[in-house]
């Protein structure tokens, strides 16, 4: 099984000021400075989360979810 990302971010730093924290850097440290490890774990990651949020889905019934309906693509601007 594939180790989950692991940034450096503190959680009351991030509370605290989360403008100064650098969540680009703070991946790049975790793949250790290799952008392009970075770049495949960051898609991996997408991909199970866009398969967790398929199944929470249909699973939720649609009573419980008030006719909210999942997007699996960011919208674009």
């Amino acid at each position: 099984m594939p180790v989950q990302l692991s940034l450096d971010v503190i959680a009351e730093e991030a509370v605290a000021a989360p403008q100064d924290v650098d969540l680009a850097q703070s991946v790049l440290n975790a793949c250790g400075g290799d952008p392009l490890v970075a770049i495949r774990e960051l898609l991996a990651d997408a991909d199970f989360l866009r398969d967790q949020l398929y199944i929470a889905a249909r699973v939720v019934s649609s009573a419980m979810a008030r006719g909210w309906k999942p997007k699996y693509e960011r919208p674009t601007l």
